[in-house]
């Protein structure tokens, strides 16, 4: 008889809260979700800027993203839209595929979302939510400091008011220090006012919409001395109406082109997203889903695909903000999408003085946010390696491109990682005085080991990956005795489980210790290994009466080898 499958399909965890919604949260939400339109107006027109795109782009490209997200993302409180990584990793990847081959710039960053919607997608078919933890608390700070220097450096001309043609951090850099005769005046200095105003701000009130605040100052200032006409770029025309449903032009060698790309703004960009969803979640007692913002990430970035916009991630400043003031589901980001469509409705002439000065100046305040001095101290201060991780993510982000700091990002998460399966700690239990237990004998003193019993702790799988280094690491505890060994006792707590190259190993030391005399146990094993075990045929080799439940059944049965304690093992 056939049986039936099942298909388990998408849940809305965004639509059931909204069925469930309670009317306590309504006042915290509104509040919330107006405050937020009124910080993200300026900075997605900053973002949209920095992508390449027209300044209006950053408003459309926040439109699908809030109310597809409201239903499908498992977080009540994460802010989705434009942000500064996945922009600036926008540019990067259209900027020299544009001037070396040409091409619609708006119409290959829709190309670019559709991508990167597809990427994340087809993680979440595959249930691939689990990579996020390939990036480390230290790959991500290095990676994030490297990212917001890019960033910044990428501002310089806009706040001098000169046009820089280098496109790498130190060609930036170099050229705008050697065009210091050509800065505008008016420019650099309504630039660094408004980004003074922005600290001070800060500083001061921490919840005011700062950026909105600056910009409208900003905007003032140019009607009120006439700016423009003294050379201050302003954003200019906004097109009437709102983004529409458009296919980006499909072209294979185009598509071939922004494969990795794709693949790099989704890994940044989920990763940014979950673990900022994960924070607020911890911090509110609430939990999240992070397969389902795979999905959620995903279908916003389709919509922003297909309504002219371009990559979008989630912004942790914007949903500090609403957090602050009381946000208790995505209803804030519907309040606030009804005050952006407001905005670009009846508002349009406002827009398009504000002065592009000002914009690179709350796009250089953004990117401070994201370097965290304290935390590079922090890892200096717990450990060498942690920091030089970062630094070294860092300097590969610099150095390289973009995205292939993300590769580099990843490279360095993963080998951290096989460094500590390969190298893992180990120990040699033994008795300490007055203690109860046994315990590692390099960390108490006064600690001995049983005479004639080594009794080694291994923490962590056995792979081909550490076999080897297993192996040499237990026969340097057996010649570390200064008694004769006649036991050895394998501690497989940490062991879960074995590949063919471990069961291959740990056959050869059974031969080697058998040869010279030695008995080989095993305790602890749970019953996964211990089914491994068997199906490899090592348990016969090593004799079912020598595997042991307990440590302490291990140890009585070396004191009284010389009875049958038959009652105490695994037969």
């Amino acid at each position: 008889m056939l049986k039936k499958h099942h298909v388990t399909l998408p849940s809305i965890p965004g639509l059931k809260r909204l069925l469930s919604y309670q009317k306590g949260w309504l006042r915290g939400d509104i509040v919330a979700g107006v405050t937020v339109a009124a910080y993200l107006i300026p900075q997605c027109m900053a973002y949209g800027e920095l992508a390449g795109v027209q300044p209006v782009v950053g408003l459309w490209a926040i439109l699908p993203p809030m109310i597809i997200y409201t239903l499908l993302g498992s977080s009540p409180q994460l802010s989705v839209g434009p942000e500064s990584t996945t922009a600036v990793m926008t540019a990067a990847a259209i900027a020299p595929l544009v001037a070396s081959h040409g091409g619609n710039y708006a119409s290959l960053a829709s190309l670019l979302a559709l991508m990167v919607g597809i990427v994340c997608i087809i993680g979440y078919i595959a249930r691939l939510g689990f990579l996020a933890d390939l990036l480390s608390k230290p790959i991500l700070i290095g990676y994030m400091a490297g990212v917001a220097i890019i960033m910044i450096t990428g501002q310089l001309g806009k706040i001098g008011g000169i046009g820089l043609d280098a496109n790498t951090v130190f060609g930036e850099v170099s050229e705008f220090f050697s065009k210091l005769n050509q800065i505008h005046q008016p420019t650099l200095i309504l630039g660094a006012i408004v980004l003074a105003f922005l600290f001070v701000i800060q500083r001061r009130f921490p919840n005011a919409p700062g950026p909105l605040l600056a910009v409208l100052l900003a905007t003032a200032s140019v009607a009120l001395f006439n700016l423009d006409q003294q050379g201050v770029a302003v954003v200019g025309e906004i097109p009437a109406g709102l983004p529409h449903f458009s296919l980006p032009k499909l072209s294979i060698p185009e598509i071939s082109t922004l494969v990795a790309s794709a693949i790099g703004i989704a890994i940044v960009g989920y990763s940014d997203n979950v673990l900022t969803a994960r924070a607020f979640a911890t911090r509110n007692h609430y939990k999240i889903d992070a397969n389902q913002e795979l999905l959620a990430l995903g279908t916003s970035n389709l919509g922003n695909g297909l309504m002219q916009g371009f990559p979008i991630s989630s912004s942790g400043s914007r949903t500090a903000i609403a957090d602050s003031l009381g946000s208790k589901s995505q209803v804030f980001s519907l309040v606030a999408l009804v005050v952006v469509l407001l905005v670009l409705l009846f508002l349009r002439p406002l827009l398009a003085q504000f002065p592009k000065a000002a914009l690179g100046a709350i796009v250089i305040y953004a990117a401070t946010k994201l370097i965290e001095i304290p935390e590079f101290i922090r890892l200096a201060k717990f450990r060498r390696s942690e920091l030089f991780l970062a630094l070294t993510t860092t300097v590969g982000v610099l150095l390289t491109d973009i995205l292939v700091g993300v590769g580099v990002a990843v490279g360095l998460s993963v080998i951290e990682l096989f460094a500590r399966v390969a190298r893992p700690h180990d120990a040699v239990l033994g008795e300490v005085p007055g203690l109860p237990g046994l315990h590692d004998i390099e960390d108490w003193e006064g600690a001995k080991t049983i005479p004639g019993l080594v009794i080694y702790r291994y923490d962590a799988p056995l792979c081909f990956a550490n076999v080897e280094n297993f192996k040499r690491r237990a026969l340097e505890a057996i010649e570390a005795e200064t008694t004769p060994v006649e036991w050895f006792v394998l501690n497989t707590e940490a062991i879960a489980e074995v590949d063919i190259t471990a069961i291959d190993t740990l056959g050869e030391l059974h031969g080697e210790l058998t040869s010279r005399g030695i008995t080989f146990a095993m305790t602890r094993v749970k019953r996964d290994l211990y089914y491994q075990l068997q199906r490899s045929h090592l348990l016969q080799k090593i004799g079912a009466e020598h595997i042991y439940l307990t440590l302490h059944t291990a140890i009585a049965a070396f004191q009284e080898r010389d009875r049958s304690s038959s009652d105490e093992k695994i037969s």
